[in-house]
Order: structure tokens, then C-alpha cells, then sequence
């Protein structure tokens, strides 16, 4: 009796959801992204929400809720109907690093969240200021070891792309440098130009238009696969750091409860956001990596968030540095 009561129930609620996503969207869906305007999450949320508003056929509004490396947006999202209204757009850094780097996080990125889909991944770089005496990784490694009492390095702020990979690279090239964060790349950059921090780490959306500039020099790409928009800048893996491989990432977040059937069609616009040519266009000039195959499914996004908890967290809380 209570077998067939709970299968009558489980029916009921599968035909609920089915009528529910049958009809979805039937009004105005929102895309928070966690930042202020103008970044590159931004610029990336804007093209993808316009893009994945053709295909739904319902405008999809971004509203830029910054503040907290990214947890005040997200919490809004935690408080949002789980009904795929409202939309999230998580990061790297938002999903991994804050778990090490707030010691009261006010959402859990597994517990809390769905993902619909990766929307858009960068590598990243590591860049000198021009008279740096080091024009690839061994020289660095050689320089910095020999000089690591009197280097600096810049990032966006504790929390940052700009942060978490020079944690991992110096964790893995086992050196201990002075940390100098400042309120967002562009200061950072301009004191790396000016000389007055010898390196950073950063994304090639933010990194790669000095380089090509002549602002700054890369050293290396902290990856394991060449960059198409900078062949000539050797990789990590190819210096003999296979371990040193960090692609920042952004995401789409439903509030966990979301049904299947809304997830798959907020998937399915996402898809073909992607596949948009003035998406594919606007993206690849600013070195932004679009997903493809495999990467398109949502159990890539917990699969990237599982790595990073398990590698990356520990090394993070072992700096010490929190943002609470």
C-alpha cells in the first residue's frame, strides 16, 4: 500500500514538472552575475544571456550583483524559486576558491546548486614586467629561486583568478613570495607595466592584450596545451610542470531542485548560445575558450568543481589568507 501510495506520488510530481518545463520559460528569466560590469565574466554573461535569449524566446535580463567575491550574488540566487528563473553565472572562483577562502561561506557550490552548463573557459598566463631577466619558465624558476626574498608578485585581490593560479604555480615550483593584492586587475596590470611588481598570473581575456601590446612579457602559459592566440608562449608542461594546469571557467547555476526537464532546456539554449557565430567571434577575440562535445554536458561543470576542490583547496587554505 505505501509502495503504490509513494509511486502515485512520485507520478504526480513527474507529470508536474513535465507540464511545468512544457510551458518554460513563460516570462522574463535573469542571469545574475556575481560582478560588477565591464570584467570579463561580464562581457562573456552578456553575450551568452543575449544569445540564449533568441533560442528561449523570452528576454533574459543580467543583473550585476558584485561584492564578496562573488558570494553575494550567489546567496541571491540560493534565495531565488527553484524554478529556472533565475539563473547564476559561477566561476572558478566562485565554486573552489571561496570554499578555501571564507571561513563562514554562505552557500555550499554542491549542496546548493545545479549546473546547466560551462559557458566559456580561459587559460592563463604568467607575465613579468619587461626587464624581468627571464624569458621562459626554467629561467624564471632559476631567477626566482636565487631572488625570492626580494620579488613580488600582483593580483586582483585575495580570492582572484590573478591570486589562485600564482598560489598553485609557486606551490608547485615549491616558492614562497610576497603577495602584494590590489582592488582588481587593472591596477594590478599597471603596477606590473610600471615595474613596480615584478609578475603576475592572470587569464588571458585580461593577460594576453598586453602581451600582444608589448606591456609586459609572458613567460609562460600555465597550461599543458598551447594558446592558439600565442603559439610562440611555451606551456608549463612543456618546461617539465605537467602539474601546473589552470583554465579558469564560467558557469550557468540553477538553484538545486530546479526540475530535469527546465535544466535541459536551459542547456539546450545554452548550446546553442554557443554556437551562435557572433558569440563564437566576440569570445575568440578576447581569448575566451568555448566549450565543445562533452564539455557542453552539465556533469562536466561537477567534474571541473570536484578537481578543484580536491587540488586546489588545500593549497589555498595553506596560504592562510581568508576573505572573512
Amino acid at each position: 500500500m505505501i509502495s503504490r501510495a509513494l509511486a502515485a506520488l512520485l507520478a504526480i510530481a513527474l507529470n508536474i514538472s513535465a507540464a511545468t518545463a512544457q510551458g518554460f520559460p513563460e516570462r522574463q528569466l535573469t542571469l545574475i552575475v556575481p560582478f560588477p560590469a565591464g570584467g570579463p565574466s561580464d562581457a562573456l554573461g552578456r553575450a551568452v544571456a543575449q544569445a540564449m535569449a533568441a533560442h528561449l524566446k523570452q528576454s533574459v535580463i543580467v543583473e550585476n550583483i558584485g561584492g564578496a567575491s562573488g558570494t553575494i550574488g550567489l546567496t541571491k540566487l540560493l534565495k531565488a524559486p527553484a524554478d529556472g528563473y533565475s539563473l547564476g553565472f559561477g566561476t572558478i572562483g566562485t565554486h573552489v576558491a571561496n570554499v578555501a577562502l571564507f571561513k563562514r561561506l554562505p552557500y555550499d557550490p554542491v549542496a546548493d546548486f545545479e549546473p546547466v552548463g560551462l559557458a566559456g573557459m580561459a587559460s592563463t598566463l604568467l607575465v613579468a614586467k619587461l626587464d624581468l631577466p627571464a624569458s621562459n619558465l626554467q629561467d624564471f624558476v632559476t631567477y626566482a629561486r636565487a631572488n625570492r626574498e626580494k620579488l613580488t608578485y600582483g593580483s586582483a585581490g585575495v580570492g582572484s583568478i590573478s591570486h589562485y593560479a600564482c598560489v598553485l604555480l609557486l606551490s608547485n615550483l615549491k616558492l614562497n613570495i610576497t603577495h602584494v593584492p590590489y582592488r582588481g586587475v587593472a591596477p594590478a596590470m599597471n603596477d606590473l607595466m610600471g615595474g613596480h611588481v615584478d609578475f603576475m598570473c592572470d587569464q588571458t581575456t585580461t593577460a594576453l592584450p598586453q602581451v600582444l601590446g608589448g606591456t609586459v612579457k609572458a613567460i609562460a602559459a600555465l597550461s599543458d596545451q598551447p594558446l592558439q592566440q600565442a603559439p610562440q608562449v611555451s606551456t608549463a608542461a612543456a618546461a617539465g610542470y605537467p602539474g601546473v594546469n589552470l583554465r579558469s571557467w564560467n558557469a550557468i547555476f540553477v538553484r538545486k531542485g530546479t526540475p530535469a526537464p527546465v535544466r535541459q532546456k536551459l542547456n539546450d539554449a545554452l548550446r546553442a548560445a554557443l554556437a551562435d557565430p557572433d558569440v563564437m567571434r566576440q569570445m575568440t577575440a578576447v581569448g575566451v575558450e568555448l566549450p565543445r562535445g562533452a564539455d557542453l554536458e552539465p556533469g562536466a561543470v561537477s567534474a571541473m568543481i570536484a578537481q578543484g576542490l580536491e587540488r586546489d583547496v588545500p593549497v589555498l587554505r595553506a596560504k592562510g589568507e581568508y576573505l572573512d
